[in-house]
């Protein structure tokens, strides 16, 4: 199908939700965006609504900036990185570029990459310069009815015998997947993960397929701590009721877990985290806050000696998460609890920062 043929049905406008600053998102009439030469359109299918959405709708530091740092997050975008839609127009070259066809459902990975800078010279993209992002900076995310896949973008092809927002979740799976690699996770480790929302549940399927000795969920939900059972954690503690340090102590004989993934973004996980590691433990480190964050740094060095990583994004992951999903042995009907139409994306926004709500999920359909 040519670009001609693919663009008869598109309409010329389109709904879309526009950032104009820190919790003023508003929903808007836009001219539907024509690819150029070396870029795709997709029709969006399903946009998953995640924390760091929430965080830069509420102004967190980290987007906006403060007396130390710059803004990062720019008006003017559409909002939306966890995303996947059907191509719908592009040209023999783009299409041949990425690998697709008219009519395929695809994905992208949510940093475009420059390809330029000393990180992508080097292979390691994901830390690229620049920095460029859906939904973020630089790109228009997927809030929208249609978006533009620009030529530097990384697009994977998921099956579309998936529901759109079991889809969608190929971007905080692969994330959480990521978290799970730089935890350099052993056979006879024991592995706890703080959270059990998208990226935590994400990080235990993940654990998983490592197959270590043990798997341990912390969260504070008897639902979600369920949940986690089913996505493959062997025990569960409910930390609003139960002491997590002195539990995974007593499950190893005193010494404590090998490796610990935070993946809540609440500032007291992280000592929580430093204190049930063993001496030489991995602890790593997926979340955003939304605040800054102050614990004890001798338990790192002085106490300890423990490793302490970082990670960021999903690089190299994205295969492997869409394959897991399309597996069907994850309970994605219970992770994907919540869907809403665009014109209530202030509700799927809202219900994301209801903490004590029972939702993990929440995607928009487009």
């Amino acid at each position: 199908m040519t670009t001609a043929d693919a663009r008869t049905a598109i309409p010329a406008t389109m709904t879309a939700v526009v950032v104009h600053g820190p919790e003023d998102y508003r929903l808007e009439q836009l001219q539907t965006p024509t690819p150029k030469a070396d870029e795709l359109l997709i029709r969006v299918e399903a946009v998953g609504v995640c924390a760091s959405d929430l965080k830069c709708y509420h102004g967190a530091a980290k987007f906006w900036g403060d007396e130390n740092r710059p803004a990062w997050a720019q008006s003017g975008i559409t909002p939306g990185h966890e995303f996947v839609g059907e191509v719908v127009a592009g040209s023999s070259s783009a299409l041949a570029a990425k690998r697709v066809n008219i009519g395929d459902r695809i994905a992208c990975e949510q940093i475009v990459p420059c390809g330029d800078c000393r990180y992508c010279v080097r292979g390691q993209y994901w830390m690229c310069g620049p920095h460029a992002m859906f939904g973020f900076k630089d790109y228009n995310g997927a809030m929208a009815e249609y978006a533009i896949v620009p030529a530097k973008a990384l697009a994977h092809r998921v099956s579309k015998q998936l529901p759109p927002q079991h889809a969608a979740y190929a971007e905080p799976l692969s994330c959480a997947m990521h978290a799970v690699e730089r935890a350099d996770v052993q056979f006879g480790d024991v592995v706890v993960i703080a959270g059990a929302g998208p990226i935590g549940l994400g990080a235990i399927a993940g654990v998983r397929q490592k197959n270590p000795l043990l798997v341990v969920a912390l969260d504070l939900s008897d639902d979600k701590l369920e949940l986690a059972r089913k996505c493959g954690a062997d025990v569960t503690i409910n930390i609003a009721s139960e002491n997590a340090v002195e539990r995974v102590k007593a499950l190893t004989d005193g010494y404590g877990a090998d490796v610990y993934i935070e993946a809540t973004g609440h500032p007291s996980a992280v000592g929580q985290g430093l204190n049930l590691l063993r001496k030489l433990g991995t602890y790593v480190e997926y979340s955003v806050f939304g605040s800054e964050v102050t614990v004890d740094w001798s338990i790192i060095s002085d106490d300890k000696e423990l490793d302490v990583r970082g990670a960021h994004l999903g690089p190299h992951c994205w295969p492997a998460a869409i394959k897991l999903l399309e597996s069907g042995v994850l309970p994605m009907d219970e992770i994907c609890t919540h869907q809403f139409a665009l014109a209530d994306f202030q509700q799927a926004l809202d219900l994301v920062g209801d903490t004590a709500g029972a939702s993990i999920k929440v995607s928009i359909l487009p």
